[in-house]
């Protein structure tokens, strides 16, 4: 991406132990790193080698349930799915909890369970076509 840093020479252990013994250790500022972007890989990443990047998804699952006084469904479901593009773009889209993958812990939403879930769920295949997840909530 065209960024370049040129770091001040390591300390050895003992300096830094001296540094950090006698108190100066955070006393110096730590140098400013300016860094420019054009918004584009340095590599071109479409070719079917990359199909890994493309296969990873992020769902943002915001979704409650309830019934109320009158005996209605109330639903709210927020969920998005994150994604990544030929060169790998992010961009978010609507979504809903019925293209959630199964290996989610989103509880059973059938027919107006209580239900209030916030979580991140990220699934992937890796370069192999293994599947892989993750979820957070939160």
């Amino acid at each position: 991406m065209g960024a370049a840093f040129n770091a001040p020479a390591p300390l050895s252990p003992l300096e830094r132990l001296h540094k950090v013994a006698f108190g100066s250790a955070f006393q110096t500022p730590l140098p400013l790193v300016r860094v420019q972007s054009d918004e584009q890989a340095d590599i071109d990443i479409s070719g079917n080698t990359f199909d890994f990047v493309r296969s990873i998804r992020v769902f943002h699952i915001q979704f409650s349930q309830r019934t109320n006084r009158d005996g209605e469904c109330i639903t709210s479901d927020a969920t998005r799915l994150g994604s990544y593009g030929t060169q790998g773009d992010y961009h978010w889209a609507r979504s809903n909890v019925a293209k959630v993958p199964n290996a989610s812990k989103l509880p059973d939403t059938g027919y107006c369970n209580r239900v209030n879930y916030r979580s991140v769920f990220v699934d992937w295949r890796d370069h192999q076509g293994n599947y892989g997840f993750e979820e957070v909530r939160y």
